[in-house]
Parts: structure tokens; sequence; C-alpha cells
């Protein structure tokens, strides 16, 4: 299981160096989309290709990236035009992401968030469906998605069963336990992002403060830990190596069950 995912998102012209470092310092999989406005997905390709060139095997390597519906584009700088149907935009960002990541296999694929009409959302669903049964990608799923009978109804009525599905974790949806029984009981990966961003409030937690101590580790590594051993996968976009490093060294140790269920009581 990857247990950390590099997220990419405003990282700007800093975005290729950044993804060539956080390579380097270990980590396995990249996360980035096909969205201008908040993301540099050609120089996520940059750094990855400058990465390779130092030794990293891209066949190691998790690329995931995702189709970002009009809604969520900037009209002026999207992969494709307002003027084109859904399917095509799907089509022509799907090329996009292939040519600014320089590959002809992306790993995993995600929706980047529902958009209406349901008929239109399923239409991509199920034309992504077709990008794995031809090898082009891995795995599908949605992000941004805080539906259950939406995920529940794309998850009963879908071939190609989605396989991750990426969220904010935050108190604002309850931390989205009942998504997340949902995806454990069916073996979809949850993903979380703003994992640190939004939580200031657990990250000071006692109970988590002192776990940092009696382990000798960081808050962030424990917090991150907590989240691997209840079955999380977040995504991390810190900027520093230092922090890169720190982060990734949680294979380590493992927190006891009455110290996760510590935590868990606030969640």
């Amino acid at each position: 299981m990857i247990n950390m995912i590099y997220g990419t998102a405003w990282k700007k012209e800093n975005t290729a160096s950044l993804v060539e470092e956080a390579l380097l310092s270990g980590f396995k999989a990249i996360d980035t989309a096909c969205q201008p406005k908040h993301y540099r997905e050609d120089l996520v390709g940059e750094g990855l290709e400058n990465a390779i060139k130092k030794g990293i095997n891209r066949k190691d390597i998790f690329l995931q990236t995702k189709f970002t519906p009009i809604s969520g584009q900037d009209r002026n700088n999207m992969p494709y035009e307002a003027s084109d149907n859904v399917l095509i935009q799907l089509e022509k960002s799907f090329y996009k992401s292939k040519q600014n990541l320089k590959t002809d296999f992306i790993d995993s694929y995600l929706i980047h968030s529902p958009f209406a009409p349901l008929e239109d959302l399923l239409k991509v669903y199920k034309t992504m469906e077709e990008f794995v049964t031809s090898g082009e990608v891995g795995q599908i799923g949605i992000s941004n998605c805080y539906d259950l009978n939406l995920l529940a109804y794309l998850y009963d009525t879908a071939k190609v069963k989605p396989s991750v599905i990426q969220n904010r974790f935050y108190s604002e949806t309850q931390y989205d336990k009942e998504i997340r029984e949902f995806a454990r009981q069916r073996g979809i990966v949850y993903q979380s992002f703003w994992s640190l961003t939004a939580n200031p409030h657990l990250l000071k937690l006692t109970e988590i403060q002192t776990l940092a101590k009696n382990y000798k580790r960081t808050v962030p590594q424990i917090f991150y830990k907590f989240l691997n051993q209840i079955g999380i996968t977040p995504l991390n976009g810190t900027t520093s190596k230092t922090h890169m490093i720190e982060d990734l060294d949680i294979k380590n140790f493992s927190l006891e069950e009455d110290e996760v269920n510590s935590i868990l009581r606030y969640i």
C-alpha cells in the first residue's frame, strides 16, 4: 500500500523542482490534475523526467491525475473549448495529461469533482472505464465527492468499480465517516487532502503531542501514521525537503490500538 502521495496543487513555477525533490526524497506517488488554474501538470511531467534521469524508475512511481469539469476551470486557460461536449472535453483533457506527463500510461485517473447533469457524469465515467480496459489507465475514481448516495450509485452502476475517492479531510463533513466506511467495505482507497492544513486543532491535541514526545517523532509524523492505521492515504504538499524525508519516515513504528483510539474519538 502507498502510505503517502505528493500533492502538487498551487506549486506554480516551483512544481518541477519540488516533484523532482519529492521523488528523490522517497515519494513513490504523485497527484496532479489537468487544471491550469491550480496545477502545473506540464511541470509535474518535467520534474518526473528529471528524476528519472537521476535514477528514479518510472515503473516504481504511482502517477495520478484528474479530469476537471468546466466548473472547476479558468475559462481563459483550460485544456478544451467551452463549446466542446463533455466527452470531447474528457478526450482532450486526457490527451493533454498524457502529453504533459510524458507518458502513455496513467496509474490512476479521477473525476476531479461531481458535476451536473448526472447523465454527463455517467458518460464521462463510462468512457474512463474504456481507458482502463484499453490499458491506458490502471484505475479510476472520483475526488471531492461528499455525497454518499452519489458515490454508491456510481459504484453500483459501474462496470469498472471506482478504486479511489479523494476528499478534503475536515470537520465540516464529519471527516467523511460514512463515506470512509463505505469505501472500506468495498476496497476503495480513501485519499485525504488538507489533512494537516484543515486540522490544526487535532495537531494540538494533548494525545498527539504526548505521542510525539513518547515516540520521539514529529507531530505530523504521528498524525500521518494515525491516518495510515485507520486506512487513509494522505496527500502531502510540503515544500520542505526536511519535512518530505521526515513525513515519509513513518514505516518503522506503529501506534498501539488504544493510542489510535485516543485520537479517533475526535473524528
